[in-house]
């Protein structure tokens, strides 16, 4: 979804509004061709914003990521710390690590809701690794399962749902030989992803 405001600068560059990907290779080129270097990181900026924006209700842990590193670059363009042409290059690069994030999904044989749980369980923490792929991607289908037979629509504000999806989180991680010193953490985190679901599923 492009915004009105992203419009105006699309308009403003001289630019045609995108209707291909704006991950896309040609959307980016086209972006690093604006003569205005200003207006393109204003574009890249607010595009990026958006598309993070849109993923953070899918994906929790990803959005988060990828929102930090935007955060980051953005700040050191206005602490004067990287020049404009710089920013770019970064901003084209985040563009397209978030878009191979989109396909990871696909390259592990998980669908987009089994991810988001698959990214949930710190998978790039040594003690984590360990248990490798397999592993890791059995415990994200069984939570996706889990928390789709156990969340009804105001399992988040029933403090009695929430305890008793916890214990069966923590009862899966378990059974995998999920390490035990990550598991409050991990547990926490796919509750809040599970959290985003449900709302999702609200709506």
């Amino acid at each position: 979804m492009v915004s009105e405001e992203v419009i105006d600068i699309f308009a403003a560059a001289g630019l045609k509004k995108p209707d291909i990907s704006i991950l896309s290779d040609e959307f980016l080129a086209e972006v690093r061709g604006i003569p205005q270097k200003n207006l393109a990181v204003e574009l890249l900026k607010k595009l990026l914003g958006d598309e993070i924006r849109t993923s953070s209700r899918r994906n929790l842990i990803q959005s988060r990521s990828f929102g930090e590193m935007l955060e980051r670059t953005v700040r050191a363009y206005q602490n004067r710390a990287i020049e404009t042409a710089q920013v770019i290059e970064e901003l084209i690069e985040l563009a397209k690590q978030m878009r191979v994030a989109e396909a990871r999904g696909e390259q592990l044989g998980l669908n987009e809701r089994e991810l988001a749980f698959y990214d949930a369980l710190e998978t790039n923490d040594s003690a984590v690794k360990v248990l490798g792929d397999e592993t890791l991607r059995a415990i994200a289908r069984e939570l996706t399962e889990t928390v789709r037979k156990n969340t009804t629509i105001d399992w988040a504000v029933r403090e009695g749902a929430r305890a008793k999806l916890r214990v069966m989180v923590k009862r899966v991680l378990r059974k995998h030989g999920y390490p035990p010193d990550k598991q409050e953490k991990a547990t926490l985190t796919v509750l809040e992803q599970a959290e985003l679901l449900g709302d999702l599923e609200a709506e």
